[in-house]
């Protein structure tokens, strides 16, 4: 359910294709949340289904016929639903952090690669976010409220992002102690 909202509100913002879809995850939500091509058509499907969006067809010039994505009264009402209800926290699943509480028994040049990586990820990950940031213009709250909150958005994955690099280096520089059992 939480997808077909975020679509619905990817929506809001402008009508889309499949494809504008997948572009707008990968460049302004992945910090928060990711959906692979099929998960976005199926549920793309499933709000026309539902009459939370309706399609239309823009004729391709020279190019293939576009399907663009609306959001319905209905779908509005289904998003302003979800927006105001109570935000419940979804326990977060992380392979990563599986792999670090059982690796006591992992050797530590092996674990130290394993963070290392992560590390090298988040990095990546964090210039992203960087340059998301600095394209991004300016939002203030007092002239464009949906811009300014989905920068804030952009500032949490920043600041997240970082934490978890100190983390790590916390983690690493624990694992590099001499007197580390």
């Amino acid at each position: 359910m939480v997808l077909a909202r975020i679509i619905l509100g990817f929506l809001t913002v402008r009508p889309m294709t499949g494809y504008d879809l997948m572009r707008a995850f990968r460049s302004s939500a992945s910090y928060f949340w990711s959906a692979d091509k099929a998960q976005i058509y199926r549920t793309l499907a499933r709000l026309v289904d539902d009459g939370h969006a309706h399609t239309e067809v823009i004729p391709g010039t020279e190019a293939p016929d576009r399907i663009e994505h609306h959001i319905t009264d209905a779908g509005r009402a289904a998003l302003i639903e979800w927006l105001a209800s109570d935000p419940n926290h979804q326990p977060e699943r992380d392979a990563f952090l599986a792999r670090i509480f059982f690796a006591g028994s992992l050797e530590t040049a092996a674990l130290q690669r394993v963070i290392a990586l992560r590390r090298d990820a988040a990095q990546t990950s964090l210039e992203s976010l960087r340059s998301l940031r600095s394209d991004a213009p300016a939002a203030d709250s007092a002239t464009d409220r949906s811009a300014w909150l989905r920068s804030m958005t952009l500032d949490h994955g920043i600041r997240d992002t970082e934490a978890h690099i100190s983390w790590l280096d916390e983690l690493q520089t624990g694992l590099n102690r001499e007197d580390h059992p």
